[in-house]
């Protein structure tokens, strides 16, 4: 990798021939191209995270206990989401719900808890779209071993939120949906604006789209908009915060609810130089497969060094705590 930039400088910064006539351009026109490929190889190089399932897996768990991301969504439930869930529904003895990037099923299972305090004796169709089979799996477990769920009826749809979208379509589908959760997901779908537009297009009669992310004014928003271009895969969008979401919404003149979520998380093992569990939530920073070995050394320490900013993080009795704040956006039918 280093050997890449040697040569993007050389090119850049080293001599230029005289321009006479169309030679000139020609050469520059051959120079961009070969910029062109040099950054396409380095980019190549660097392989999304969640290429490899098991080592997402993997950083996803860790960093889960290395943060308090799922203790303040459980606030947010159990203290504010209530309010949210006692308008939809309008009187229905039956209601419709899609977990979109449902994941293992801990937080969707909490959510449907309070929805079922707000509407007791209420039946529920759960449409649950995951497209990793291993927390799918994880999902199916915890409904079997957790008593009291007869009430709700479980379709498994092992795919993405995409490929969710297009089965719908053909199907022709008209089912509404009263409460649709979107729960760190965007991130992983190419247009997350047009996603967005999709899901509310199902809600019913005052239903409800939320929406969980890292807030734009978290750490991971300093470290994507500064390194954007070198960690973010271009097929999806990956790199997206609560900010960009109020950005698209704002654009159409939708009305939305935003709530911020303080969060926090452990980072401290990162800075220690080939420390397993480190790599591991360094790939999980930067959704890099591999990072401390693939990424180049500049791009490392540069990535090292903004973590360690007070724009991310607090350093406190030895420890590098990141912020990890949440946004939460809730969207209404579109009328």
């Amino acid at each position: 990798m280093d050997c890449f930039w040697s040569t993007w400088a050389l090119l850049k910064e080293g001599g230029r021939p005289s321009p006479v006539g169309g030679f000139y351009s020609r050469l520059q026109t051959s120079t961009d191209s070969l910029l062109h490929h040099i950054l396409l190889a380095m980019a190549s190089s660097l392989m999304s995270l969640v290429s490899d399932d098991s080592r997402y897996q993997k950083a996803f768990q860790l960093f889960l206990e290395r943060s308090s991301e799922h203790q303040c969504m459980r606030d947010f439930i159990h203290n504010m989401l209530p309010d949210i869930l006692a308008s939809i529904g309008n009187g229905k003895s039956h209601l419709n719900v899609i977990g979109v990037g449902s994941g293992a099923g801990e937080i969707d299972l909490e959510m449907l808890s309070e929805l079922r305090l707000k509407h007791p004796g209420v039946t529920v169709d759960n449409e649950v779209v995951e497209p990793s089979s291993t927390q799918l799996h994880n999902y199916k477990v915890l409904v079997s071993q957790k008593p009291g769920l007869d009430y709700i009826k479980f379709n498994w749809n092992q795919m993405t939120a995409t490929e969710f979208e297009e089965n719908w379509k053909v199907k022709k589908m008209t089912k509404k949906a009263d409460f649709i959760h979107m729960i760190q997901m965007l991130y992983y779908v190419k247009d997350p604006g047009a996603t967005m537009s999709f899901f509310q297009s199902l809600l019913d009669k005052n239903g409800k789209l939320l929406i969980i992310l890292v807030s734009g004014e978290s750490g991971w928003e300093k470290l994507w908009r500064t390194y954007r271009n070198q960690l973010c895969n271009t097929e999806i969008s990956q790199c997206v915060t609560t900010a960009d979401i109020k950005s698209f919404l704002d654009s159409k003149a939708l009305s939305y609810q935003s709530y911020e979520l303080p969060s926090q998380m452990d980072i401290t093992e990162c800075f220690t130089d080939g420390d397993e569990k480190g790599e591991l939530l360094l790939d999980f920073l930067t959704e890099v497969l591999d990072f401390s070995k693939t990424a180049s050394s500049e791009l490392k320490a540069g990535v090292l060094e903004l973590l360690r900013h007070p724009d991310c993080s607090v350093e406190s009795n030895g420890k590098v705590i990141f912020n990890n704040n949440l946004g939460v956006i809730v969207i209404d039918q579109l009328t």
